[in-house]
């Protein structure tokens, strides 16, 4: 359930040209084509790439995408797009209910790797959306270095960046997902009764012109 939150908060995307960065294996490219979005999926492994060709194939969601292998810090689109979604790759803590070993697979070093990459794939990402345009940043993670923080630093150097505050009627009314912020801030305790959700975190910023 909660990685079904980023792409909604994009908005309506039907007909519209839509980049979904760090796309494989393919679950949010297929939830944008289903939303009537034009969609162009990058991902650096072309094997992972794979999955998601397959994905769709067995979805019947084959038309409309956009498969292109290559490193999501460097591509760069031939207009600019006024969507993108950047699920970057993150620790995986927020899947701890399901993967509690995950705590155990990660090392300070790892963290730093990842945040360092996160960070790169932010920026780029703001350098090729349109002004006007949407950015939704996720990370099915709940350490604040790898969302809160992220956001907050490139709020800080980006003046041009601006947050585009998220509310309970964009996520079926669950305001207990929305933090301070405004930013959506998912904990395993979420929804118990329901069987929980997997720790998330999600900003969504749109580019001054």
């Amino acid at each position: 359930a909660a990685a079904a939150i980023p792409a909604r908060l994009l908005g309506d995307v039907s007909g519209q040209a839509v980049v979904d960065l760090c796309a494989a294996p393919g679950g949010k490219t297929a939830q944008l084509l289903a939303m009537g979005a034009r969609v162009t999926a990058i991902d650096r492994s072309a094997q992972r790439l794979k999955r998601l060709e397959e994905n769709l194939a067995r979805l019947r969601l084959e038309e409309g995408v956009d498969v292109q292998a290559s490193d999501a810090a460097r591509w760069h689109p031939k207009t600019p797009p006024s969507y993108i979604l950047l699920d970057a790759p993150c620790s995986a803590t927020g899947t701890i209910r399901r993967h509690p070993d995950v705590t155990h697979l990660k090392t300070p070093s790892d963290m730093e790797r990842l945040i360092a990459t996160q960070y790169e794939l932010l920026r780029h990402a703001f350098d090729i959306l349109a002004p006007r345009g949407v950015l939704v940043y996720c990370t099915c993670s709940l350490q604040k270095a790898e969302g809160e923080h992220q956001i907050a630093k490139f709020v800080a150097e980006h003046p041009n960046a601006m947050k585009l505050a998220i509310t309970p009627d964009e996520i079926g009314g669950m305001e207990e997902l929305i933090n301070e912020l405004g930013d959506v801030r998912i904990l395993p305790s979420h929804r118990a009764t329901a069987g929980g959700m997997d720790g998330f975190y999600i900003a969504r910023l749109t580019k001054l012109p």
